[in-house]
């Protein structure tokens, strides 16, 4: 355990951030396994629907330093690629 006051501090924050970073990616994650569904349904509007949200939801996890920005286009690109490919 830290002995400083500052690391104990720092500790404290780590934690709250680690708890809050928790529940973005979480949250993250089950958007796009909904959205992945409904690809998998072959349902494009129901999908393109639910790719909307997440965008959303990985572009204000990249906002919030939760993931890289990089990794957000990324996962948004794919998703919507998916998407293309049973519209085609």
């Amino acid at each position: 355990m830290a002995n400083h006051k500052s690391a104990l501090k720092r500790a404290r924050q780590n934690d709250l951030r680690r708890l809050r970073n928790k529940t973005v990616k979480t949250r993250m994650k089950s958007v796009v396994k909904d959205t992945r569904l409904a690809i998998d349904e072959n349902s494009v509007e129901v999908a393109a629907g639910k790719l909307d949200i997440a965008k959303s939801v990985i572009d204000k996890a990249a906002k919030r330093g939760v993931i890289h920005k990089k990794t957000a286009s990324r996962k948004v690109s794919r998703l919507a690629k998916q998407i293309n490919k049973i519209n085609a």
